[in-house]
């Protein structure tokens, strides 16, 4: 099956959703995205660490380096409050585009 493309926009809602579990390393942001989806939505490294990088510098995320699950040298992506708020943020401005775009499709 081919590849589908991340809506534009997504990618920084899913991230700041998978961090409000804990922290998280990169790679794993990705596997996570890409397995809750049903497989559906991959997130590659070149989308996936410049989205990484504006959350940092927005303030919604800070990082840290640790030991991932295999001995590798990682950074771990943490949610601040300012992110939570962002996450909220975001899930609302989804929901409506999201209800727009049915009442779209439903009436259109």
């Amino acid at each position: 099956m081919p590849k589908k493309e991340m809506p534009a926009g997504a990618l920084v809602l899913l991230i700041l959703r998978v961090l409000h579990s804990g922290p998280v390393h990169g790679y794993a942001i990705a596997q996570k995205i890409y397995m809750l989806s049903a497989e559906v939505l991959h997130v590659e490294e070149g989308s996936l660490y410049p989205a990484l990088q504006k959350i940092l510098l927005k303030g919604w995320a800070t990082s840290e380096w640790g030991l991932s699950e295999t001995n590798r040298k990682v950074r771990f992506y943490s949610l601040t409050p300012a992110g939570r708020q962002q996450l909220e943020t975001e899930l609302a401005d989804y929901s409506r585009v999201a209800e727009a775009i049915q009442s779209v499709l439903k009436t259109a």
